[in-house]
């Protein structure tokens, strides 16, 4: 798969209260128009973290790829 552009992840969770779980980070970007391909890597996130800003969002995408 192709990676996702780390601005273009940022984009679509513009406004997300930290900190986060994984679906919540799903959800608000569903809301904020994300792309298969965005939702997809955020589905990929481990379930049992939270996430304390944009940074540690982008840290465990660039994990999973």
């Amino acid at each position: 798969m192709a990676k996702a552009n780390p601005v273009e992840i940022q984009k679509h969770l513009k406004g997300m209260d930290y900190p986060a779980s994984k679906q919540e980070l799903v959800q608000h970007a569903q809301k904020q128009g994300a792309d298969r391909k965005v939702l997809s890597l955020l589905e990929q996130l481990p379930d049992n973290e939270e996430f304390e800003n944009p940074t540690d969002v982008n840290k465990a995408i660039s994990e999973i790829e």
